[in-house]
């Protein structure tokens, strides 16, 4: 049976209120289009604060940096999780709740939840979420009848990304199953260059995932090649999403007021969203220059956003001559473990 699947374009807005409202307009005009499955971008909620530097130089820290991070830090999501991540507890929601409340957290686990709900369909977003002192760039999987069922921290930020988010436990790349349209799937997912790292990569593939969503801060055009070659790797569909954002939307606190004003073709990332086979073949041409928030200019409901149709039967088709945690992957030669994670395939 068919699952439609989809890749949204969205760019980060200036609240976190209007992002979150951006998000359900979105998945509403999915939901409108059949859509069983939508993946937003890496930092989608909160932010990617791309070309700030927070006043940081090898030995030296400036204090605007320091201004610039506490903007940051107060956009960024609390999902009522602790720094150490409280796996299935917070799943669960068996993590202690302060006197007088009735959530942990700001209220946006809950928000994603009724979305969700409300829809019918299965969300993934990525969000940059604080927990104690700390930011974490993570993702979300949100089941429409089953809530939230897990939560992924990136484990290798890169670059620069190191200054403001700290390192997550590869025990969260616990890969989640679900059933939707009366199929049951597998997803994981590995964010941004986490996919140029093949034993991550290869954690994933060995859970038997069948949707490998990748939301990703690369417009490169190394990007596409990279996301065809693990559809082909692990014989699974891969879903990526990035956003597309011009300089003069960036937020003021990395701008700063007398920046010059810049033109509306000038972009710091042109997007690139994609989705590919488990042959390694684009289903979906990257999408460039156009971002769901452009809906309303462009007058198409459903600019920014990449559907498709899937049938995860072309996973086990692809595996007639290449199963990499499987038949072909030589496990009496190579091994592999993951501190804290489980490699074999949850169940379904």
């Amino acid at each position: 049976m068919p699952l439609t699947v989809a890749v949204s374009q969205s760019r980060t807005l200036a609240t976190l209120s209007k992002t979150l409202a951006a998000l359900e307009c979105t998945t509403i005009i999915a939901a409108r289009q059949n859509v069983h499955l939508l993946l937003f971008p890496e930092a989608y909620l909160g932010g990617y604060p791309r070309t700030c530097s927070f006043g940081a130089a090898v030995g030296s820290r400036l204090p605007i940096g320091r201004d610039q991070f506490l903007e940051y830090f107060k956009a960024a999501v609390d999902l009522g999780d602790t720094p150490v991540g409280a796996g299935e507890d917070w799943v669960q929601r068996r993590l202690e709740v302060a006197a007088g409340k009735s959530h942990r957290g700001d209220g946006t686990r809950e928000f994603l939840e009724r979305v969700s709900a409300e829809t019918g369909v299965f969300i993934v977003t990525g969000l940059v979420e604080r927990a104690g002192g700390s930011l974490y760039c993570s993702v979300v999987y949100v089941d429409p009848i089953r809530g939230i069922l897990g939560k992924r921290r990136k484990v290798m930020p890169t670059g620069a990304e190191r200054m403001i988010w700290a390192q997550g436990s590869p025990s969260s790349l616990r890969a989640v199953t679900t059933t939707l349209n009366g199929v049951s799937l597998t997803l994981g997912s590995a964010i941004c260059w986490e996919n140029y790292m093949p034993l991550l990569r290869q954690s994933l593939y060995s859970q038997n995932v069948n949707i490998y969503l990748a939301p990703t801060a690369d417009a490169r055009d190394t990007w596409l090649p990279l996301m065809r070659t693990v559809g082909a790797e692990g014989r699974c569909f891969v879903l990526s999403a990035n956003q597309c954002v011009r300089r003069s939307e960036l937020p003021e606190w990395i701008t700063g007021e007398d920046q010059p004003q810049s033109s509306d073709s000038d972009y710091v990332c042109r997007g690139g969203s994609c989705i590919i086979s488990p042959l390694g073949e684009v289903l979906t041409e990257p999408i460039w220059e156009v971002c769901t928030d452009d809906a309303a200019e462009l007058g198409k409901e459903d600019a920014g956003l990449a559907i498709t149709h899937i049938n995860l039967d072309d996973c086990e088709r692809g595996r007639l001559d290449m199963d990499v945690a499987g038949s072909y992957s030589r496990n009496d030669a190579f091994k592999l473990s993951v501190e804290g994670l489980d490699l074999a395939p949850p169940p379904l």
